[in-house]
């Protein structure tokens, strides 16, 4: 059986359901195909329906990997933001590295407006709209960490529109005046 080519099913299974999320960004949860999927995965469309027979076996497990992406991302963040002694810097830093990957960065924000249409994708809306101000809590409560939230997300959606740069200084400014002294080291 010399040039047969071993098939990884674990990889198989990662690469159609970070597809899938793709193809949700593009075209929406209702124009989302196996055909798509499998197209965008670079893999035969018997490979999409063999490990998801049905098409929202397909979307449960590409948001279920979308999730689990996400939650992994927003525990570095409080990783990183419990060891810095200036949150309001760490925060502006992290946002930073964020906006380094900005197709990444497009296409989760094209899944959270998605989720505005489609309750299916709401449980990842939720993890980045309610992660990130539990996270930020500790450090200026509740509110504030809500306002800061939604501070990055505009922050993050003027970058994107305008393709410029982070405005870091100001980004770290304005989180503290939102944090109050609690964001100094």
């Amino acid at each position: 059986m010399t040039g047969r080519r071993t098939r990884d099913p674990q990889a198989r299974r990662a690469a159609l359901a970070a597809a899938t999320m793709e193809v949700i960004a593009e075209a929406g949860v209702g124009r989302t195909t196996h055909r798509a999927v499998a197209a965008k995965a670079g893999l035969p469309l018997g490979a999409t329906t063999y490990y998801f027979p049905t098409l929202d076996d397909l979307i449960a497990a590409g948001l279920r990997h979308a999730v689990d992406a996400l939650q992994t991302d927003l525990d570095q963040w409080d990783e990183r933001l419990r060891n810095a002694p200036d949150m309001a810097v760490a925060l502006t830093g992290l946002v930073r590295e964020y906006l380094t990957d900005r197709r990444q960065v497009r296409l989760e924000y094209e899944l959270c407006l998605a989720a505005a249409r489609d309750a299916a994708l709401r449980p990842l809306a939720d993890v980045w709209m309610r992660g990130l101000p539990a996270i930020l809590e500790p450090y200026v409560g509740a509110g504030a960490g809500r306002d800061i939230c939604a501070l990055i997300d505009g922050i993050i959606l003027l970058t994107l529109t305008t393709e410029t740069v982070l405005d870091e200084p100001g980004l770290t400014a304005a989180i503290r005046r939102l944090g109050g002294a609690a964001t100094a080291g």
